[in-house]
């Protein structure tokens, strides 16, 4: 008795280390899971999803995301089972959006226009950018002791601490609030 609880103590306290922090994405079981919910009405989806739990297909899926691919997720900072080309529809204030998952960031394009944009993730200098009409221009960089470097609309950087009182900052250097 006394070894089973000793390995039981060790195995949970490992399992903490191991996954400590690491609540990730689990984009193999909402993709399993948005399948599911699509495929037909209510009765429909019950059934399968009775069927899923039963086979396990989804106690499989919450397994491998939470033990390899969110591992992976957390250790690389990238998921193996992310939405690459995805389109989502977002409703905004002046119209709907067609949202695009790319690689490195996402393409905004406003439905029923030739108004397109994209937002990308520049890994070797940390930094995201923003690209219209073919011309490129840097949003902001995070430092190495994590502070953020804005692009000011007039040309100029300031960089400020990720919290209130660094977005109070930009807010009154730029007249936007974020």
């Amino acid at each position: 008795m006394k070894k089973m609880t000793l390995k039981l103590a060790t195995l949970l306290m490992c399992g903490a280390f191991v996954f400590s922090s690491c609540i990730g994405s689990f984009a193999l079981h909402q993709k399993v899971l948005n399948w599911n919910q699509g495929i037909g009405d209510k009765w429909v989806n019950e059934v399968v999803f009775l069927a899923l739990n039963i086979i396990p297909v989804y106690g499989i899926c919450y397994f491998a995301d939470a033990v390899v691919i969110n591992s992976i997720e957390f250790w690389s900072g990238d998921n193996p089972v992310a939405s690459i080309g995805d389109v989502r529809q977002v409703k905004g204030e002046n119209g709907n959006y067609l949202v695009t998952t790319l690689e490195n960031g996402y393409s905004i394009t406003k439905e029923g226009e030739d108004l397109s944009m994209s937002l990308t993730y520049n890994q070797d200098d940390n930094s995201w950018n923003v690209t219209q009409d073919g011309v490129t221009s840097e949003l902001f960089r995070i430092n190495e002791n994590g502070a953020v470097e804005y692009a000011l609309p007039n040309g100029e950087a300031m960089t400020v601490m990720p919290d209130a009182q660094g977005l109070a900052s930009l807010h009154a250097a730029t007249g936007v609030a974020y």
